[in-house]
């Protein structure tokens, strides 16, 4: 057997596997959020963006894939190429289980009016502005944290030592 039919072979089994692990998954948890409880949930998900994060999971993983296997047989560069892009192709309709999956997460914490309140809010002027600011919010905090804390460490050191001082500890 061709070393390519044999690779090829190995990631359709391990697709399809996937697959009805996932159809599984869900069919067994579908039971438990109505839809419209998911809908709310997907759609605070979509304004609040997070799950952006994960956009370019597969494409990474194909890439790291690539590499790997032609590290190992770089005269196969080319059927390598081919075979985890049409995989990758294949696995991408996935994003869509973790969208849901994730959405199941938030469900189960949130109530569906505090979902449709979120997305609400994170689809208005002020919400949006917080998700764009927040990079900055996180620096400028940690920024702020850091000069408080170094002023901290130095009082309370300064304290520590008069009063070690003042006792004739010192």
């Amino acid at each position: 057997m061709k070393p390519v039919v044999h690779i090829m072979r190995i990631i359709k089994a391990l697709v399809i596997s996937t697959f009805l692990s996932a159809a599984l998954f869900n069919a067994t948890s579908a039971q438990e959020i109505s839809e419209d409880h998911i809908a709310a949930a997907k759609s605070a998900i979509n304004a609040i963006g997070s799950t952006r994060q994960f956009d370019n999971a597969l494409p990474g993983m194909a890439a790291n894939t690539k590499t790997t296997l032609i590290q190992n047989r770089p005269d196969l560069q080319e059927e390598i190429t081919e075979i985890v892009d049409n995989a990758a192709i294949e696995l991408a309709p996935r994003r869509g289980v973790l969208e849901s999956e994730i959405a199941r997460v938030y469900a189960r914490i949130f109530t569906e009016d505090e979902l449709n309140e979120i997305a609400e809010f994170y689809a208005s002027d002020t919400g949006k502005k917080l998700i764009k600011e927040t990079p900055i919010l996180a620096r400028e905090i940690q920024a702020t944290a850091k000069v408080w804390g170094v002023g901290l460490g130095r009082d309370l050191n300064k304290a520590v030592g008069e009063k070690l001082n003042a006792s004739g500890l010192q």
